[in-house]
């Protein structure tokens, strides 16, 4: 069993290798790819300076919180779209029969298909998150902090990612329902979590569980809460085995293309 593990995260982190070893193939682009997508986050906190200038509290959020929350969208995000970006195509890999060459192989299928390629611009955004925690205070105790919650919000955006995409084995055009709701936990995971009340929030910590990869974080980096830390590992650890059973069920109702691509 530790043996499968082993080998299966050695290819795991080779593939990821490969993928930005391509990637930096034209060094300028890569580099520019990282400057410009640190620059477009940037653009947003304008908005928020502005917004703080005329009113001190929004939602419970003070200006640094708001700094936290978006540090977390961007770490959170970077890691699951460098990491396993097929998890957000994964629709279109199953509807056009491309899963063929993922089940030939001797590795699990999902973690082969959803890391095989990275996204260079997601470095940018993982760079970001890490700024953000700088300008709202950095001690080394957070950024340990920061570095577990943005791979479970990673791991979770990525988890959420593949149930969506799943439903491409059941239903068809299901790509529209993957992209909504992946566009939905971006949407939301900017905003404090205090402006929602009502049904709003409770979906915000079940269905769309940005509460659980951004709000409950940055409350935990205000006023430390070991049991709060606990329940996001363990909702990080139930939403990814959810992700597996649904995606293997699914994967039963499979048909395939007879498209062969060799995947090295």
């Amino acid at each position: 069993m530790l043996t499968a593990v082993r080998n299966q995260l050695k290819v795991t982190l080779l593939s990821i290798k490969y993928g930005l070893m391509r990637e930096m193939l034209n060094k300028v682009t890569f580099v520019m790819n990282i400057v410009f997508m640190i620059l477009n986050n940037a653009g947003f906190i304008v908005q928020w300076l502005i917004i703080y200038s005329l009113k001190s509290d929004i939602g419970g959020y003070t200006f640094k919180q708001v700094l936290l929350l978006w540090g977390f969208a961007a770490g959170t995000y970077g890691f699951s779209h460098f990491f396993f970006k097929k998890a957000f195509s994964l629709s279109d890999t199953i509807t056009n029969g491309k899963l063929d060459s993922y089940l030939v192989q001797p590795k699990n299928v999902l973690i082969s298909a959803i890391t095989s390629d990275v996204e260079t611009s997601a470095l940018g955004d993982m760079l970001y998150g890490i700024i953000m925690l700088i300008v709202s205070g950095l001690t080394f105790s957070k950024f340990v902090l920061f570095i577990v919650f943005s791979i479970c919000g990673g791991i979770i955006t990525t988890s959420v990612a593949v149930i969506l995409a799943s439903l491409s084995f059941w239903i068809k055009k299901a790509d529209m329902i993957a992209d909504t709701g992946n566009n939905l936990i971006i949407h939301f995971a900017t905003y404090p979590g205090g402006i929602f009340n009502g049904i709003s929030k409770i979906l915000l910590y079940t269905i769309i569980p940005v509460g659980i990869i951004d709000y409950i974080p940055v409350t935990i980096l205000s006023k430390f809460n070991f049991g709060l830390m606990i329940l996001v590992i363990g909702l990080t650890i139930v939403w990814t085995a959810f992700a597996f059973i649904i995606f293997y069920k699914g994967l039963r109702k499979y048909s395939s293309s007879n498209l062969m691509i060799a995947k090295i």
